[in-house]
């Protein structure tokens, strides 16, 4: 089960590097006012789905070993509920996609940013948090 943790953690810094482009990109765009362009969707869509294999493994390692010994301490849940808000919250771009161009790229910001914010405050939660 360790190469199942260390792909759950190793997983966050991917997620954490996208997002950081991904910001970056929206912050710019937003500005300037330009297009939602191919590379702003693709990174959106990169985002949400590397947090939802995020998510599935975080739910197999969870179950898998709450069952086998090492049960479901409240530090636990907290992070799972925290990690599936942020996974929500990384999904909703997805209303906004007929939206124009300044709103889209105002509202996915946002999205990203929470979903960013719930991360660190999920890993945080973790005994060892951001340093294991």
């Amino acid at each position: 089960m360790n190469i199942l943790l260390y792909a759950h953690s190793g997983l966050r810094w991917l997620i954490v590097v996208i997002a950081v482009i991904l910001i970056g990109r929206l912050v710019s765009g937003w500005l300037r006012e330009r297009e939602f362009g191919t590379l702003e969707k693709r990174l959106t869509l990169s985002f949400s789905g590397l947090i939802d294999a995020q998510v599935a493994l975080g739910l197999v390692y969870f179950f898998w070993t709450g069952a086998t010994g090492a049960g479901y301490p409240l530090y636990r849940i907290e992070h799972m509920t925290t990690m599936l808000i942020a996974a929500a919250v990384a999904h909703l771009p997805s209303v906004w996609k007929r939206s124009e161009n300044r709103i889209r790229y105002r509202n996915t910001l946002f999205a990203a940013l929470g979903s960013l914010l719930l991360i660190v405050a999920g890993v945080a939660r973790l005994p060892g948090g951001w340093s294991q």
